[in-house]
């Protein structure tokens, strides 16, 4: 399976699948109609604690991603709930809000179930 990985912002495709909103906040300035979005998972997403301390700092990628990953394999629940929409549909989409795309807490948690779970992804 292939899970995708997208900013919220970007128009929703056919292609999409089930639109997993994995971001604790909800995306500013974009409403329900638009974002489309099927799931939300904000608890999944990164304790308040970590998403201040990381500041969408670069420097700081690869010191989140490992505490990030350190709360997620403390989150069995709200992972459980994402693994069933996962194994249970064709096609995930994470959808996350920040503007940077290669170091966000969604790639982060693509990063993670690929390296624990097996799932490739792709970042659009």
């Amino acid at each position: 399976m292939r899970i995708k990985v997208k900013r919220v912002y970007d128009e929703p495709d056919l292609s999409d699948g089930v639109r997993v909103l994995v971001d604790r906040l909800w995306p500013r300035g974009l409403s329900r109609e638009r974002a489309r979005i099927d799931v939300w998972l904000r608890d999944l997403a990164p304790s308040d604690e970590l998403r201040r301390w990381f500041n969408h700092d670069p420097a700081k990628w690869d010191e989140f991603r490992l505490k990030y990953w350190s709360e997620l394999d403390r989150n069995i629940n709200d992972l459980s709930k994402l693994l069933s929409i996962i194994r249970g549909n064709g096609a995930v989409t994470l959808l996350y809000a920040t503007r940077d795309k290669l170091r966000n807490n969604a790639v982060a948690l693509a990063e993670y179930l690929k390296v624990r779970y097996g799932f490739d992804y792709e970042v659009i």
